[in-house]
């Protein structure tokens, strides 16, 4: 047995560690994230569905034995497919759809022995940088219930934030996996494209900018579990450099002395406020004191407005295509009120779109990927820091999907994804490093991006960093209702 203190005290691998040595077991892990649950849900509105009887029908039947035998583990409901469960992707337009297959990246999540019971919130179809929908409300942040707790991996963030789980499913198409991490204190990697197959349902996601992993706790979890999960299977369209040892042998490896390039302009310039620059100036300061050199760069060479031509381009195709495939399927012929009207916003203007038209984006991320390899090349940097968000994660409202203006969502969608949306366009990986708290007590983050290929030297800094200038005691002083 242990206490509800031992359990939030440990990361995924942790808890694995005490079931492995019998000092608990996975029923009672799933007991402790099912009490904590029903004490925050109320607050934090993070999680639609439950399946506690399916999950205590996993652990009977006996669980895999892997890096991860017994954690409970929640699913986003966006594009997973997990048997027999509800899949809404955040929208109203698929109420009603339940899953009758797996998706491959669950498979690998069950034989890594994780006990799946449950979906964490998304916004319709993922298009936004906050988890309010429609459907099930608002996700709130466990920092400060007032505020996101980001986008579109919201719900993700929120639950382990407050201690529900230590690790959590989550995908990222312009800063999904990272936003949400930055505006609950965790760590997040987005993989490089290609990293982790979408199969069977999807070759790729977003004209290959989308991609999954998680976001949790620890450095370790995220290195572990993308050792459990990566991987093409038979049909993928391309295939992501391999590592060249284990990701989890990344975590405590040497470092060495890395060259980094620092800019704080965005290829769309975004104003920093004060939590931004005083998260990159301390971590900056760290960085110095483990040995490293920084290098301040004005400018990245990538054009801001073609790339934001390009990426609302490729979005809005996929939305009109995804919305029409789910029109068919009800044998309706338009949407309605199910959409939410940016999104009704988008898909109207995707179906519109030449096809010309979406090739021109495909060839302006692919020039922007040539251009950034280019960049850390000729400047022989290993990495580029840059801010991750521009201010303190902002109130509930200023980025839904259902705004008084779609112009005004416009602006705010821009400027909060400002720093993040270029690594899904060329595909590199990117982490979501916390830097304490803002003078509110909020969360504060920056971003490093690798070459494609290279999460191994992220997660070698991540550890280093995590080591020097912890960040799991960032705890939220949520009040659970009674």
């Amino acid at each position: 047995m242990i206490s509800a203190e031992t359990y939030a005290a440990q990361d995924a691998l942790g808890l694995a560690d005490l079931v492995a040595r019998g000092e608990t077991t996975p029923d009672e892990l799933l007991d402790h994230a099912l009490v904590r649950l029903a004490a925050v849900n109320p607050v934090i509105n993070a999680v639609p569905f439950l399946d506690e009887a399916g999950a205590r029908r996993q652990i009977a039947a006996g669980l895999p034995k892997g890096p991860f035998t017994g954690v409970p583990m929640l699913i986003k409901d966006m594009n997973a497919h997990v048997t027999g469960w509800p899949l809404t992707n955040g929208s109203r337009i698929y109420d009603g759809f339940t899953c009758d297959h797996d998706s491959i990246l669950v498979e690998r999540y069950r034989a890594a022995g994780f006990v799946l019971f449950g979906r964490t919130a998304s916004p319709e179809f993922g298009l936004t940088s906050t988890t309010e929908n429609a459907l099930t409300g608002r996700t709130r942040n466990p920092y400060d219930p007032s505020r996101t707790s980001g986008g579109s991996s919201g719900g993700a963030s929120a639950v382990v934030a407050a201690g529900v789980i230590p690790l959590a499913h989550a995908s990222d198409g312009g800063g999904s996996i990272r936003i949400p991490a930055a505006c609950c204190g965790l760590f997040g990697l987005k993989p490089s494209r290609a990293r982790i197959t979408m199969g069977p349902d999807a070759a790729e996601g977003w004209g290959s900018m989308s991609t999954v992993h998680a976001l949790g706790r620890s450095v370790r979890d995220s290195a572990t579990l993308l050792d459990a999960t990566a991987g093409i299977v038979s049909g993928d369209p391309y295939v992501s450099p391999g590592p060249q040892r284990p990701w989890a042998a990344e975590v405590g490896a040497p470092v060495g002395r890395l060259r980094i390039a620092l800019c704080l302009s965005a290829p769309n310039p975004a104003a920093l406020a004060a939590p931004a620059v005083e998260a990159v100036a301390e971590m900056c300061r760290i960085l110095e004191d483990l040995g490293h050199e920084v290098v301040e760069v004005e400018r990245l060479p990538v054009e801001g407005p073609a790339l934001s031509a390009a990426q609302q381009g490729l979005i809005a195709a996929n939305v009109a295509r995804a919305v029409g495939l789910r029109l068919q399927a009800l044998g309706k012929a338009e949407a309605g009120d199910l959409l939410e009207p940016v999104t009704a916003f988008l898909a109207a203007g995707g179906a519109t779109l030449p096809a010309t038209h979406y090739l021109d984006g495909m060839a302006a991320i692919h020039n922007a990927g040539r251009r950034m390899a280019e960049f850390l090349d000729h400047g022989r940097f290993d990495l580029l820091l840059t801010p991750l968000l521009p201010d303190a994660p902002p109130k509930l409202g200023v980025l839904s999907l259902s705004p008084g203006d779609i112009g005004d969502f416009v602006a705010a969608i821009g400027r909060y994804t400002a720093f993040t949306g270029l690594a899904n366009m060329t595909g590199q990986p990117a982490a979501s490093i916390p830097v304490g708290l803002d003078a509110e007590g909020l969360p504060r983050a920056v971003q490093f991006t690798a070459r494609l290929g290279a999460e191994g030297l992220l997660f070698r800094l991540a550890a280093q960093i995590e080591k020097a200038a912890p960040w799991a005691g960032l705890r939220p002083s949520l009040e659970p209702q009674q």
